[in-house]
């Protein structure tokens, strides 16, 4: 079954009025599964790894068209990913729902200097009744903020703002600043700090697979199944 991004994906496919024509990268057929042009496809190599955390990503109009999305591999990796549309004037009811389901602790994930200073945490709580339900605003980083602002449905719950000792390994759209990650690596991030440790390895070496076949593909290069960024996925996920 198709998962929650990519469900997203197809119903606002199904809503486009002339066909998106994603740019850069090679033009012509891509896998449905991963997004990547047949020869470079990473299907085989996705990883099956449990993780307790849920994740929970809203996302700009276009984002889940867009073949260098991320939140698609946190989708890949995570079973428990729910993926929603945004937009300023209508909320998704079964995105209410979600947000009250009371199996979850909803944690927005966002810098903590645009975050009233009562609501920030560094850390998640470890309530062993509930498990972290991490919401992620995908989109543009102006996007992103949009979205911050004006969703008053996530006002009641903290915000977990991340300090990462890294820059973003992110090569595939440009950023403005190195400082901003692309959404798999704080979905990573969030998993890490959640304790779920081989889901947060798994989905890092599995962005830099991911990464690796984006790129090779768009030079026409073949990729390398033994380089590093492979046996590292290989390591992080023994019993795929």
């Amino acid at each position: 079954m198709p998962h929650a991004v990519a469900r997203l994906r197809a119903a606002r496919l199904a809503r486009s009025v002339k066909p998106f024509l994603a740019r850069g990268g090679p033009k012509g057929e891509r896998c449905a599964g991963c997004r990547l042009v047949p020869s470079h496809c990473i299907c085989a190599l996705r990883p099956v790894v449990a993780a307790r955390s849920a994740m929970c990503l809203l996302m700009a109009d276009i984002e889940p068209l867009k073949p260098s999305n991320t939140g698609w591999l946190i989708a890949d990796v995570v079973t428990d990913t729910f993926a929603f549309g945004w937009a300023r004037t209508q909320v998704d009811p079964a995105l209410l729902a979600l947000l009250s389901d009371p199996q979850w602790q909803p944690l927005v994930v966002f810098p903590n200097e645009f975050a009233d200073a009562a609501r920030v945490v560094h850390d998640v709580p470890h309530d062993t009744s509930k498990s972290p339900l991490f919401i992620l605003l995908d989109g543009t980083w102006d996007e992103a903020r949009k979205m911050f602002r004006k969703s008053p449905y996530l006002q009641r719950f903290p915000v977990l703002s991340l300090h990462p000792d890294q820059l973003s390994r992110y090569k595939l759209r440009r950023a403005q600043s190195e400082a901003h990650f692309c959404t798999a690596e704080v979905g990573a991030m969030c998993l890490d700090l959640a304790h779920d440790t081989q889901a947060a390895e798994a989905l890092n070496a599995y962005f830099d697979v991911y990464t690796e076949h984006y790129l090779k593909a768009k030079h026409q290069m073949p990729v390398d199944l033994a380089d590093e960024v492979h046996v590292r996925l290989q390591n992080a996920t023994p019993h795929s």
